[in-house]
């Protein structure tokens, strides 16, 4: 692909003309958490996957190197100054532009987190280094993990997920039954479908045999909705998702679209929060509207003067509208606001 687009994105800290990271990017309308606040403790795209669904792109770069990326302090300071909004925050959840888990620091930061409200923590990861004890014992603070297993198939694994070749979709299996063992809190276990590579029988058969022994509290299957990686990669129909649900039965459900009625608008800077939604992944009209607490036309004006800056682009994917960050020539990344 093109240049490797780097986490540069930058918000004024009161009172200072420098600039720093920015870590928190919401809290945007989410299926499965509510009112999210995001939590990004990664450089973009540091991920041991390159799944075809991703909405975030290819990654040029495969690791499961575990490493300290930023520091403690700023995070927890935008995170303290997001909570002190007044915004509704249904959970903190820590994703991002990566899979979270990398980042050394996890464990430390949910303390802390935990420590400075009684808000909810959820991560969300692909499970990849759910082998690891450390990895295991650094997440067990949160409140609800969301680990991802969308093929228990080793051909299936490889397709979907395109994954570091060290990773094994047998240790995520192993790795996850032992974090059920050892969790305490709720593990919603999401199931990424796409068409012709990861739904047919056998997937199905497996992914059932696997769920026994993994005991997740919910099983939500999604498919494609968001402009992927591969154009190619294709959702399953409304009556596909519910046959799967039925074959897989228990705890399984079919992740809907999320909606809430709108909030009332807090001052914020719109335009620059519609950036730092549009940075994580593409978005439409209405989740940036419900989210933000704003009107439709609020949010299509800033839109217009973005678009005409080159700033974001608009795309089609399936019938909707999704506006996603403009790519820039190639040696000079993605543009942050």
């Amino acid at each position: 692909m093109g240049a490797r687009r780097q986490l540069k994105k930058t918000l004024p800290e009161p009172g200072a003309g420098e600039k720093a990271a920015v870590h928190i990017y919401g809290p945007v309308p989410s299926r499965r958490l509510g009112f999210s606040l995001g939590v990004d403790i990664l450089p973009y795209k540091t991920c041991s996957f390159d799944c075809v669904y991703c909405q975030l792109g290819r990654s040029s770069k495969k690791s499961v190197r575990r490493a300290r990326y930023f520091t403690c302090p700023e995070i927890l300071e935008q995170i303290r100054r997001a909570l002190g909004e007044g915004r509704r925050i249904d959970h903190i959840t820590l994703s991002g532009s990566g899979e979270p888990t990398l980042n050394t620091l996890i464990g430390p930061l949910i303390r802390e987190i935990k420590k400075m409200t009684s808000v909810p923590v959820a991560v969300l990861t692909n499970a990849s280094l759910l082998g690891r004890k450390s990895v295991r014992q650094a997440l067990r603070p949160a409140d609800v993990v969301v680990p991802s297993l969308d093929a228990a198939t080793p051909a299936g694994f490889r397709k979907v997920n395109r994954p570091q070749p060290s990773v094994r979709v047998e240790s995520i299996i192993a790795g996850l039954e032992k974090f059920r063992s050892e969790f305490r809190g709720r593990i919603w276990l999401e199931v990424m479908l796409v068409k012709g590579l990861n739904d047919s029988a056998e997937d199905v058969a497996a992914l059932k045999r696997a769920i026994a022994r993994v005991r997740p509290d919910r099983v939500q299957l999604n498919t494609v909705v968001r402009p992927p990686a591969e154009k190619w990669a294709k959702p399953l129909s409304r009556r596909a998702l519910e046959k799967i649900r039925k074959e897989l039965g228990g705890a399984a459900e079919v992740v809907v679209d999320f909606r809430k009625k709108q909030r009332p608008t807090p001052a914020v800077d719109l335009r620059q929060e519609i950036l730092a939604m549009i940075e994580r992944r593409p978005v439409t009209v209405v989740d940036m509207a419900s989210s933000l607490g704003t009107t439709a036309a609020r949010v299509r004006r800033q839109l217009r003067s973005l678009l005409r800056w080159g700033r974001v682009r608009r795309v089609r994917h399936k019938g909707t509208v999704y506006y996603e960050p403009r790519q820039t020539p190639a040696g000079q990344g993605r543009g942050r606001p």
